[in-house]
């Protein structure tokens, strides 16, 4: 089976391409350049030529901050683009992946989020990545919507790399501890997608098509996740030495985009349906930083 992937050259796509080589599948990884989501007459030739059975929708516009003022391109990468791959799809015969956020849903609560809690994002970034869900749900009943969060991983920029740069600089951060969530590693959400590949190819039909929730446990805040990072860095000797973490509030650390105070996911529907387990983070970052090094 032909499995074709947008945005190739992004934090998940890069992970796919470590991942080539399969009995199974034959995997198209394409970026931007030879792949514009958002160029309908490009995405009908790229389907025309390659005919792929499966579609992985890792392209996205991710600058949650510069999305508040660059809100046209935003919504063309992340509203438009998947309307496009779903509209293909639907044409060509493709089932689609698609991958999506927590920032679609308000962040209010304690309680870990399931696929039927009403949306309600805060931010241009959460309005645009809905817009894409509905398009794929409008367009395409071959579909899979995959929610995933805070995400990390050896290539592209995240709140690992980040937390590293800070510790080879400064002795003391302050870290917001109001926040909690899902660390998952990118890792995880491709061989999760190569999963339901897997069960698609193998399924004769009978994939229960819909909306997923993919992320790690345990849920943490981010001042708990930096600690993990600088304790298992320190321990790799990626850093001297681990700087000393103050907890904040996130109204002491203003951003452009509000950020959810509760990012949890609950996973249980993709194990019920596909018996994939939620993504073990704290093993996953260790392997993170040791390819790093």
């Amino acid at each position: 089976m032909k499995v074709l992937i947008a945005g190739g050259n992004g934090q998940l796509g890069s992970e796919f391409r470590k991942i080539l080589n399969s009995d199974d599948f034959d995997f198209i990884c394409l970026d931007r350049s030879s792949l514009d989501v958002t160029d309908y007459i490009q995405v009908s030739k790229i389907f025309c030529y390659y005919r792929p059975d499966i579609v992985i929708n890792a392209a996205a516009y991710t600058a949650v901050d510069q999305a508040e003022s660059d809100q046209v391109q935003a919504n063309l990468v992340n509203g438009v683009g998947p309307k496009n791959l779903a509209r293909a799809s639907h044409i060509f015969g493709s089932s689609l992946i698609h991958i999506s956020t927590d920032y679609v849903f308000s962040g209010d609560g304690e309680k870990p989020y399931v696929e039927t809690d009403t949306t309600d994002p805060t931010g241009v970034y959460g309005k645009t990545k809905l817009a894409g869900e509905t398009a794929v749900r409008t367009n395409l009943d071959q579909h899979i919507i995959l929610r995933t969060a805070w995400v990390f991983g050896e290539f592209g920029d995240n709140f690992v790399k980040t937390m590293l740069h800070l510790a080879s600089k400064r002795e003391m951060l302050e870290i917001v501890g109001d926040q909690w969530g899902s660390p998952t590693s990118a890792k995880g959400i491709a061989a999760c997608c190569l999963k339901i590949c897997e069960k698609i190819k193998n399924s004769k039909g009978s994939i229960t098509w819909g909306t997923y929730h993919y992320s790690g446990l345990p849920y943490i805040n981010w001042h708990g996740f930096a600690n993990i990072i600088f304790t298992q860095a320190e321990s790799v000797e990626l850093i001297k030495k681990k700087p000393e973490l103050n907890m904040i509030d996130s109204a002491a650390f203003p951003t452009a985009a509000k950020r959810p105070l509760n990012s949890r996911l609950d996973c249980r529907k993709l194990y019920s349906q596909f018996g994939i387990q939620p993504d073990e983070w704290v093993a996953q970052l260790s392997l993170v930083l040791k390819a790093l090094k």
